[in-house]
């Protein structure tokens, strides 16, 4: 699942196991990392990437031994560069504030050269018109990566059960009512969940939260795992609504409604509330990749090379369309790649409402007192548990 944060209690435990394998050659078998460097390129990123759909054409083009492992939560990749993989990895694929915000100041990443790499941004969907703000340096001067998947993230319906106006309209208030109760599923996705919380009692997740709105946290926390009919994963939540067990979850969106919707299940479709906590009065969250090159003092050349392959019209749509979920991609906005989707996979991927769905949502951010959020939050659910 897309698990975005990594509390801090964590951190060391992760930076030393990670230390001690890269140590020992033990990293994702990739011990010889720093051999061959021009033939070899090493991927640290989110499923997709690592799919044999989009490695093997570039392994073939460049007769390069190319390795990728993939993970499910941005800190956890981070944290290994921190703990000595900077050395290992040329590539990592994260989501959009890390790039700006924490491992460009931290010289885990190096810029790219404006001049060979913007143009790329101009055939990109209008959202990414260069200079794309998380694809940036804080002063606008730095091309930090380059952005391919994104979408909406908020929460999925059963529209046979809850009308796609009534979920927009409603919004995050389907979980404050108690008519509800027992009518829904919670996705095992810590990070998202917290942001979800928020924005059902009343606020902003993205930013210092004082005591009363920690109080309605910790309130509605509480209300919706005892309020829950399940936990569970992607799989789990969509059979369920399929089968009528539950009529919604949180939370979800393109991102995890897209397989049971590529199967025909169109019935299964993400919401982006109208209006919500946000700034603005945005109710919406959404998720954008950015893929860096790796500040590795032994950096392959392959890095920038992969960088634009992926770029390529035919090679994006591999990407949205790897194995595990669909995305839309950012080279949508070229004809040559937007052609190549059929119309079951524009169906897949909410194509029709992508554009007024994330015009009403809010870009995905670090939250600065997540940890106490999680602690709450982890606590609402063991206690609704019986654990």
């Amino acid at each position: 699942m897309r698990q975005f944060k990594q509390s801090r209690r964590n951190f060391m435990q992760t930076s030393a196991a990670a230390a001690a394998a890269f140590a020992t050659g033990g990293v994702a078998g990739l011990g010889s990392a720093l051999a061959a460097r021009p033939k070899e390129l090493n991927i640290l990123c989110w499923e997709g990437y690592n799919s044999a759909q989009v490695l093997d054409p570039f392994r073939e083009s460049k007769s390069a031994t190319v390795k990728a492992e993939s993970l499910t939560n941005d800190p956890t990749m981070i944290n290994r560069l921190r703990a000595g993989e900077i050395n290992v990895w040329d590539l990592i694929n994260v989501n959009n504030p890390w790039a700006r915000k924490i491992m460009y100041p931290e010289k885990l990443i190096k810029p790219l050269d404006r001049a060979k790499m913007e143009p790329y941004f101009e055939k990109m969907l209008p959202m990414f018109k260069p200079p794309y703000k998380w694809a940036m340096d804080d002063g606008g001067k730095e091309l930090l990566g380059m952005c391919q998947r994104f979408g909406p993230y908020s929460f999925v319906v059963n529209t046979d059960k809850v009308s796609r106006q009534t979920a927009e309209d409603q919004g995050w208030d389907l979980w404050n009512d108690p008519a509800n109760s027992k009518k829904y599923g919670v996705l095992e996705s810590d990070d998202w969940n917290v942001f979800g919380i928020c924005c059902i009692a009343g606020f902003d997740p993205f930013k210092q939260h004082d005591d009363a709105e920690v109080a309605k946290f910790t309130e509605a926390a509480k209300r919706v795992f005892k309020g829950a009919k399940m936990v569970g994963d992607i799989a789990t939540m969509n059979q369920a609504m399929i089968s009528g067990e539950i009529d919604f979850h949180l939370t979800g969106g393109t991102y995890s409604a897209s397989p049971a919707r590529h199967d025909g299940a169109t019935n299964i479709r993400g919401i982006t509330p109208k209006k919500g906590p946000m700034r603005d009065g945005l109710g919406g969250i959404s998720w954008i990749e950015v893929t860096s090159v790796v500040n590795n003092p032994d950096v392959s050349p392959l890095a920038v090379e992969f960088l634009q392959y992926v770029q390529d019209p035919k090679t994006a749509h591999i990407v949205a369309f790897a194995e595990g979920t669909f995305n839309p991609v950012a080279q949508m906005g070229n004809k040559e790649c937007f052609d190549l989707f059929t119309k079951e996979e524009l169906d897949a991927i909410q194509w029709d409402s992508l554009e007024e769905e994330m015009s009403r949502s809010i870009e995905y951010d670090i939250v600065p007192d997540y940890d106490k959020l999680l602690d709450i939050m982890s606590a609402a659910k063991r206690e609704a548990s019986g654990g």
